[in-house]
């Protein structure tokens, strides 16, 4: 049964307040065991009012332009009457656990735009892109009747599973004359990507990228996947000019009128939600793992073994696993 305040907060987040909404992506943020009880009640509150926005994933490598390009596509969608969520995924380092979380000081159209609201938040250790809370947060702002939901990634290639499983569509940035070229062939990559972008189609770089996106179009349909699925559409744009994004709109709104139409749309967020289940699986039962009594020692003695050479890492993790 929902709390009187989650339920305060769930109507704060259905009536478009955007502190709420912000309070409420903070609290399914959290890993506290009592605000983790607290998320799941107002995510079940919220659950019957979620899942009517477009969901765009949007990756790259660092450099690319990503949240340019969101900046210029989310000013668009907004004057064109969408209210547009922005999840903003930063790397955490590995030593610190510290994240920057600077991209809406590179989205100011966007951030000062009240048809808006962009949220930044530290991937905390978390491979492919996103954080194991994003499923989570996109269910607040659709509940909010955000009816766009852009979720920038970071990072491109093999670990891209993780944000296709949180999305309808996956836009994949490449540049040209950056490696990008050799990257759009890899198998994993050319089966999650559904539009394949080249950036930063301007000035003295424009023909480069356009023989880059007309090398890929060639490239793509000998590499397709063996299923019979069609090789993901390839489009050249200018985040910067604005050139090439009301067409690369255009391109995942047909995308999605095609997976609407052939029931596909249905079955990909069913696989998201299973693959995101298996994901929170395996990491609470490592949690409940390094919880138990007397396990911190045990590790550092066998961790200490392990790095004077006195045993293998597999051995010293059997023994770790051994009842």
């Amino acid at each position: 049964m929902i709390d009187a305040e989650a339920a305060s907060l769930a109507a704060g987040v259905r009536a478009g307040d955007r502190t709420a909404v912000g309070r409420a992506i903070t609290l399914v943020e959290s890993t506290r065991p009592d605000d983790r009880r607290r998320a799941q009640a107002l995510l079940t509150e919220l659950l019957p009012h979620a899942g009517g926005a477009h969901r765009v994933g949007i990756s790259g490598v660092p450099g690319a332009g990503k949240s340019t390009l969101i900046d210029a596509l989310g000013t668009r969608l907004t004057g064109a009457g969408h209210r547009v969520g922005v999840l903003a995924v930063d790397p955490s380092s590995m030593i610190t656990g510290g994240s920057i979380l600077g991209d809406k000081t590179r989205m100011a159209a966007l951030a000062a735009d009240e048809r808006a609201f962009i949220r930044p938040s530290p991937s905390a250790g978390t491979l492919g892109g996103v954080t194991s809370t994003t499923p989570h947060a996109i269910t607040v702002l659709e509940a909010a009747g955000y009816d766009v939901v852009l979720v920038e990634t970071m990072g491109v290639g093999q670990s891209e599973a993780a944000v296709h499983a949180s999305v309808d569509c996956l836009c994949v940035l490449a540049l040209a004359g950056a490696g990008d070229e050799l990257q759009a062939v890899k198998r994993g990559l050319l089966e999650l990507a559904d539009v394949l972008v080249v950036n930063k189609a301007d000035g003295d770089n424009e023909q480069a990228a356009r023989l880059a996106a007309a090398d890929f179009r060639r490239a793509l349909p000998l590499l397709a996947p063996s299923g019979g699925d069609a090789p993901p559409e390839v489009m050249a744009v200018s985040a910067v000019t604005g050139a090439g994004v009301d067409e690369l709109w255009d391109c995942i709104a047909e995308h999605r009128r095609m997976l609407e139409a052939s029931g596909a749309l249905v079955a990909r967020r069913a696989r998201g939600r299973l693959a995101w289940m298996r994901e929170l699986l395996q990491r609470r039962l490592l949690e409940q793992f390094e919880a138990q009594p007397g396990l911190a020692d045990r590790r550092a003695a066998l961790e200490k073994a392990v790095e004077q050479g006195e045993i293998t890492p597999d051995a010293a993790v059997t023994e770790l696993l051994s009842p």
